[in-house]
């Protein structure tokens, strides 16, 4: 007689060990996708926030809006749900101001900011 020989496959007990496995593992592993998806969002959100912060930073210099126009306003339709405010603060010197520029936006329910600044001269032309 020949020795019964176990033929090739899986046992019940292997198969249960198995999802019991990936009942712990999968959740975790999603989890994780998650959190970074949502950190690559505000990382996105971030840089093309500062990017706009700049350009209109540096349009209120070239143009010196900053002295007469209204400090406030939003980037149009290109960047929707962006919105920037001005403000300019005394300086140490008696002729220069400090400018700062926000820009603000909703995400997660938050808002969330970012601020560039500058110095401007109150007697340049």
């Amino acid at each position: 007689m020949r020795p019964l020989r176990r033929q090739g496959g899986f046992t019940l007990v292997e198969v249960l060990a198995t999802l019991v496995l990936m009942a712990i593992v999968l959740p975790v592993a999603m989890h994780a996708i998650s959190v970074a998806t949502s950190v690559a969002d505000v990382a996105r959100h971030k840089a093309e926030a500062a990017v706009l912060a700049q350009s209109k930073l540096t349009e209120l210099q070239v143009t010196r809006d900053w002295q007469t126009a209204v400090l406030s306003g939003d980037f149009g339709e290109d960047h929707s749900g962006y919105r920037w405010s001005a403000e300019l603060a005394a300086w140490e010197t008696g002729t220069l101001q400090q400018l700062d520029l926000h820009v603000t936006w909703s995400s997660g329910g938050r808002e969330q900011s970012v601020t560039v600044t500058t110095l401007v001269d109150t007697e340049a032309d």
